[in-house]
Formats: C-alpha cells, structure tokens, sequence
C-alpha cells in the first residue's frame, strides 16, 4: 500500500514537474517543493477530494462529468495555498495543470500495471 503511494506520488511529481513546464501561471520553484506537492496532493486527493466530488455530485452529472475537472483544479489549487514555492495563477491554468498531472497519471498507471487492486 506505501509502495503504490509512493508510486503514485512519483507520477503525480513528474505531472506537476510538466505542467510547471508546459502551462503558463503553474509554478515550482525546486525539487523539494515538488515531491512535497505531489505528496500533499495524493493526501488531499486520498481525503478531500472523494467529499468534494460528493457534494458536487450534481453539478458533475449535469455537465456530463466535466466538473470534475475543476474539481481536479481546485485539489491542486488547495495544494497551492497549502504550500509555498508552489503557485497555480487561477482557474484556468488550474485546469490545465489538472489534466497534465491526469494524463501523466494515468499514463504511469498503465505502464506500472496500476489497475490491479489489492
């Protein structure tokens, strides 16, 4: 269970290390504010985001699951207050930061064989 954590947060690293890259108003200012990012987002994902996603539930459906991208935004987002030397320069490149991290995420899971549970 630790293993698959600190897998997924190696992932989640290398996510928010691209969109740092790739998306303007996305900001890390080291390494070690990096992997305590990616740490403290897999800890708010584990414990903040399944409420959120709860009571947003609605909204979700109504659009067709693609609030949950701004939910996605708003884990980084908190992330980002939480932890200085991080910075996401609001919404919308929030949201893009969201999907880089998912796509990079999702990518790692597949090649590491994340779909088994256990």
């Amino acid at each position: 269970m630790l293993a698959r954590f600190i897998v997924r947060a190696v992932f989640a690293a290398l996510g928010l290390w691209l969109a740092a890259k790739v998306v303007p108003g996305v900001r890390v200012d080291d390494t070690g504010t990096l992997i305590v990012a990616a740490v403290l987002l897999g800890i708010v994902n584990a414990l903040v985001r399944p409420v959120v996603v709860i009571l947003t539930l609605p909204l979700t459906i109504v659009t067709l699951g693609l609030f949950l991208l701004v939910v996605n935004a708003a884990m980084i987002g908190l992330v980002a207050m939480l932890l200085g030397g991080f910075s996401v320069a609001g919404l919308g490149p929030g949201i893009l930061a969201a999907i880089v991290t998912g796509v990079v995420s999702w990518i790692g899971n597949m090649v590491v064989g994340g779909s088994e549970r256990g």
